[in-house]
């Protein structure tokens, strides 16, 4: 069962959720353990008659540090998200929700359904006063770094108040992740001309404008400013960000299988890539998608981090690494008041 022992920053994990299995889960919570020995407690969320054999195979044993909290039912991939939440109240996911709703835990973390898990985390927890709708933020590689991309796919629809809420949400989440004290946001578009982009994009410039004092808006960006060092957060919309994000993920799958193939051609090159090997391993740790393993779902009187379907054990130590890291950073309080300084200079009339 889980105990109350540091349950306010306690990183719930549901281990029923993902392409790969529990024992892959089991498996990544052991890596977070093994290299973190300030973790926050580890509560894994599921059937223990499938996760107590596996806590045994990779050796942990439950304590203080490592809690177990059964439910009988999971939530697949195949579930349609509201329905799933109705009929399965039982299920990794919900249970491990309501840890956070309860207090009992600080953070869930899941690789399941990403519809439910959405769903689940804005119906349980509800949204911070002033936000109107959750977004996800992704760490990606860019020139001399990394960027937070907002939103990677919660609110394809968005207003124009919902992508001010964004680019504050990421400023606070580069912050904490990235170590930027000043991050510069950007706003996705097609051209930075005036004019440039559809009506979405014109109205949002005009409000990040009007709440220049909250944040640091460097103004529209194009899609070859984004992997270059000019901003920190980049703002747009899920559909967008949804598209940008595994476009990216992709493309880094294809480079290092065009690299290792060409690589492999003939034996010169092959001499030449064993001596330049520390090289390539350095560029694959850069722009490794399963670095920081998961983006959270800001915005919420809670935290939930959705990390990939189909993580294996490295990406969900990076998850929980993530996930412990904005446990402690406690953002929501500092959100919320950038948050209502926002709603209320965009509620002001505009005199031209």
């Amino acid at each position: 069962m889980v105990t109350k022992s540091g349950s306010a920053g306690r990183i719930a994990v549901d281990a029923m959720g993902g392409d790969l299995g529990p024992a892959e889960i089991v498996a990544g919570v052991k890596l977070a353990l093994a290299q973190s020995e300030t973790l926050n407690p580890v509560t894994l969320v599921g059937d223990q008659a499938v996760l107590l054999p596996l806590l045994a195979q990779f050796e942990l044993v439950l304590g203080d540090r490592l809690s177990l909290l059964h439910a009988s039912e999971v939530i697949t991939m195949e579930d349609k998200p509201l329905n799933a939440l109705k009929r399965k109240k039982d299920s990794s996911m919900v249970r491990a929700i309501e840890l956070v709703k309860n207090g009992e835990a600080g953070i869930v973390v899941s690789c399941g359904n990403t519809g439910a898990l959405m769903a689940g985390g804005t119906l349980r927890l509800r949204t911070m006063e002033g936000v109107a709708r959750p977004a996800l933020a992704a760490i990606c590689p860019r020139e001399g770094g990394h960027f937070v991309l907002i939103d990677a796919g919660a609110n394809p629809e968005a207003k124009p108040e919902h992508l001010v809420h964004n680019a504050i949400l990421g400023s606070h989440y580069c912050r904490v992740m990235l170590g930027v004290d000043k991050p510069r946001v950007g706003l996705m578009t097609i051209g930075t001309e005036e004019g440039k982009g559809n009506a979405l994009i014109t109205e949002t410039g005009e409000q990040l404008r009007r709440v220049g004092n909250i944040i640091n808006y460097a103004g529209p960006i194009e899609g070859f400013h984004v992997f270059a060092e000019h901003v920190d957060v980049v703002v747009c919309d899920g559909f967008v960000g949804n598209i940008m994000l595994k476009s990216w993920e992709s493309l880094v799958k294809f480079f290092s299988s065009m690299l290792k193939e060409e690589l492999q051609a003939n034996p010169m090159r092959a001499t030449g890539a064993l001596l330049s090997k520390g090289a390539f391993n350095a560029l694959k740790e850069r722009i490794n998608p399963e670095r920081y393993g998961g983006a959270p779902l800001l915005g919420l009187n809670g935290n939930v981090l959705k990390a990939h379907g189909s993580s294996n054990r490295r990406s969900i130590k990076s998850a929980i690494l993530a996930a412990n890291e904005v446990v402690k950073a406690d953002m929501n309080q500092r959100i919320e008041a950038d948050i209502s300084r926002a709603n209320e200079l965009l509620a002001q009339p505009v005199y031209t």
